[in-house]
């Protein structure tokens, strides 16, 4: 594992702009809107950012299982990485979003999963490097050349059939990173079963960061995860493995290691509900 921040200032970043071995990723994104992000990227973004659609890039196309948000295939998401001119293990990657790092820790956390350690989010996101009156423009950067050979870590993930032979032993804790009332089950928007999976306690992703985006002091995050630290075994899920990935993001900035992600979520585990 690196040692390497998982979350750094606009400031320092805005330092490193000229930095050839820097590439800016954009994941602006709406769930409903998928087109909005990149719109808004056209509009205006970070000083030679690209831009990595969540439907498109951060993911794979939907099928009956597997969720709303599988994972990306690794050939073809590396062959992107590379036009950004990425190399693994060598290119340092910021990624940034403007919803308190709703898709940036996805892509922070595929980045990861595939191998590539030297990788963070933009502290405050987009929201926070306007606030501080940064330089912006709308040009797309050119293609560039890399070299990405995905090695993912297998082991970070579990699936539906793992998670149910493990959910309920005494030594591994499972947690829900959906807001609360979808965890209850009082507000369903996107899955058509409302609920959680029995026995997942609930710690919203939002909980991570303060209302202006920007990732909460390392001594209130480290509260978050108390109760949870003497568990052989974290499994964190929230609707489609996306802002799940903020929750494991936290952990990292706190130092917990070897959490797992049950990246189809919810709407995996609620597909199979509906067919019976």
């Amino acid at each position: 594992m690196s040692n390497v921040n998982p979350v750094i200032s606009s400031k320092w970043l805005a330092d490193q702009l000229s930095n050839p071995n820097l590439a800016i990723i954009d994941c602006r994104f709406r769930l409903g809107d998928p087109n909005w992000g990149y719109e808004q990227y056209l509009i205006s973004h970070i000083p030679g950012a690209y831009y990595l659609n969540l439907d498109q890039d951060l993911s794979s196309p939907v099928t009956t299982h597997g969720g709303r948000h599988p994972l990306p295939d690794a050939s073809i998401f590396a062959r992107k990485l590379e036009s950004m001119g990425i190399k693994l293990g060598e290119t340092f990657v910021i990624a940034y979003d403007d919803l308190r790092f709703a898709f940036a820790a996805r892509l922070w956390w595929l980045l990861r999963y595939f191998g590539h350690d030297k990788v963070a989010v933009l502290d405050g996101g987009w929201p926070g490097w306007q606030a501080k009156g940064h330089q912006v423009d709308n040009l797309t950067p050119s293609a560039k050349s890399g070299h990405f050979l995905p090695q993912p870590h297998n082991d970070w993930l579990v699936d539906i059939e793992t998670l149910k032979q493990r959910k309920d032993l005494s030594d591994v804790i499972v947690i829900d990173s959906r807001d609360s009332d979808r965890y209850r089950g009082e507000r369903e928007p996107l899955d058509p079963i409302a609920g959680h999976i029995q026995g997942a306690v609930n710690s919203p992703w939002k909980g991570v960061t303060n209302e202006e985006g920007y990732m909460l002091p390392k001594a209130e995050q480290k509260v978050l995860w108390a109760n949870f630290q003497g568990s052989d075994e974290i499994i964190v899920y929230c609707g489609s493995g996306v802002t799940a990935c903020v929750n494991l993001l936290s952990m990292e900035f706190v130092g917990i290691k070897g959490a797992k992600l049950y990246p189809g979520g919810w709407s995996d585990w609620c597909s199979y509900l509906v067919e019976t």
